[in-house]
């Protein structure tokens, strides 16, 4: 097993026993450039299920704080310190679109679970066991790839 499917492993069992999307995606991710589980876990936890409004998922938003990790300079507070990270940004949003169609939550869902109607159905439906645990496998696959087409460039 490589460590990018152990990775992707991780943070799908992790959604799977009860972390959040974002949580998996950023703890699963982080670990591996120093960011503690408990750290991770407390920093991604408002993210989920679209910041709770059904906006972004928060399988991507843990992926764009696990970038910010990665590629982010030393001097990320000046315009020139994330150049690169902002690039990756709009790569893994262009590659997660084409893969789900989608960035937003309720979208994604085909439901709204912001709402206690779309919540009931998004339960009903098990949608948090199928679309959600794609959505945090195919986060940690292009964070993966990115990071695999980033070493081989240099």
């Amino acid at each position: 097993m490589t460590n990018a499917m152990s990775r992707i492993e991780k943070a799908s069992q992790m959604f799977v026993n009860g972390c959040a999307c974002s949580q998996a995606v950023l703890s699963a991710y982080g670990l591996k450039l120093g960011l503690p589980r408990d750290l991770a876990m407390k920093i991604a936890a408002g993210f989920a299920g679209g910041m709770r409004l059904g906006e972004t998922c928060g399988a991507v938003t843990g992926a764009i704080m696990g970038l910010g990790l990665r590629y982010s300079s030393d001097h990320c507070e000046e315009l020139g310190g994330r150049t690169d990270v902002y690039s990756r940004v709009v790569e893994f949003s262009e590659r997660f679109k084409k893969m789900n169609g989608s960035l937003i939550c309720r979208e994604l869902l085909g439901c709204d679970i912001s709402t206690q109607e779309g919540m009931k159905e998004a339960q009903d439906r098990q949608l948090f066991k199928t679309i959600c645990v794609k959505m945090v496998e195919d986060a940690v696959k292009i964070l993966e790839a990115l990071e695999s087409e980033s070493q081989s460039a240099v």
